[in-house]
């Protein structure tokens, strides 16, 4: 018996898969338990509907990261820090403070979303990765000025 799985089954199927199971595993146990139901041509083009709207759900991220990559890589930001000989920072410029310029300007980015392999120690200009989304990783300036 063919089914739709409305969850994921372990060792079985995932959420929206559609695979053969036995008539009695069917009957009994996934469809009763609301795990799965029968894959009859009404289901299995809703199935085939919520896949293109998943699809276009996320090209529409999809083209939304890359708007926002434009508009970071745009940006100039700017953290005032406390430096002292040489340039060298008291303490450093961290993926948080960077994501709070962020916000101030009008741009939310999670912290955990910055990708600093260190934090930042010194005076001066820095490329930081920034990753919006799987697909898009967007480079903003940060420009660390003496406070």
């Amino acid at each position: 018996m063919k089914v739709i799985f409305t969850e994921d089954v372990k060792g079985k199927g995932k959420k929206g898969e559609l695979k053969d199971v036995s008539e009695g595993y069917a009957r009994n146990y996934l469809i009763p338990k609301n795990l799965a139901v029968a894959a009859t041509s009404g289901n299995i083009k809703d199935l085939e509907a919520q896949e293109k709207s998943k699809q276009k759900k996320a090209e529409a991220e999809l083209q939304k990261a890359k708007a926002m990559k434009e508009e970071l890589e745009a940006l100039k930001i700017e953290i005032p820090a406390k430096a002292g000989e040489g340039g060298r920072l008291f303490g450093a410029v961290s993926t948080k403070q960077i994501a709070e310029a962020l916000g101030k300007q009008g741009k939310k980015v999670d912290k955990r979303k910055i990708q600093l392999d260190e934090p930042i120690r010194s005076l001066g200009y820095t490329k930081v990765p920034i990753k919006i989304h799987p697909e898009v990783v967007a480079t903003a300036t940060v420009h660390v000025v003496e406070a």
